[in-house]
């Protein structure tokens, strides 16, 4: 993939988005799209994200799973104001602030790509997500962190062109209101890694 040079890999097959996602590119598996769908914001282009093990590195999620949750939530309020590493998105992300930049309207200051953060994380972990947004100057239009919550109302009320998300259950769930696309990651995609408290 790297002679394509390419920053986003989008197929309906699972093993060439996970050859694709092994090579250091960012990869999603897409489903079938929600039925009866329309675009209401024709003009500009919403994508959303979750956050760990997409965006962010999988170093929260193995902590949960190693350690638990209790371990989990106090090295996230240490960690606080230190940003996470790059995951599978991390560089797309980066990329599509470039973007978001450039189609920046000064008067308004909207632009017409649109990001959104979407996950599950709630509080106190959520400030080590917007320290991250901040240090790597990648904003985001929206962020919602929403604990135990559905993704797919917040997905839906955005807008989104296409979400994507590391765990089958949110996907499942988000597939009926957005397009989405599951990122292959480290772990069993049917277990939710962290749960919200």
């Amino acid at each position: 993939m790297k002679a394509w040079n390419i920053d986003l890999f989008l197929s309906n097959d699972a093993s060439d988005v996970q050859t694709v996602a092994s090579a250091g590119t960012a990869a999603a598996r897409l489903g079938t799209p929600p039925k009866g769908r329309t675009e209401i914001h024709k003009e500009e282009v919403r994508i959303a994200f979750d956050g760990d093990a997409v965006v962010f590195s999988a170093e929260s999620d193995n902590i949960y799973k190693n350690l638990g949750l209790n371990s989990f939530l106090e090295h996230e309020s240490k960690n606080a104001k230190n940003p996470m590493a790059d995951g599978p998105f991390g560089k797309f992300l980066r990329k599509l602030s470039v973007l978001r930049e450039a189609y920046l309207n000064e008067v308004s200051g909207v632009s017409r790509v649109r990001i959104a953060i979407v996950t599950a994380r709630n509080a106190p972990a959520h400030e080590r997500v917007i320290h991250t947004l901040r240090a790597w100057n990648t904003p985001a239009d929206e962020t919602h962190f929403v604990g135990s919550n559905e993704k797919a109302p917040i997905l839906e009320a955005f807008g989104a062109h296409i979400f994507f998300d590391d765990q089958e259950k949110h996907i499942l769930g988000a597939s009926a209101v957005v397009p989405a696309g599951h990122v292959p990651g480290p772990h069993d995609p049917n277990r939710l890694i962290i749960p919200a408290t």
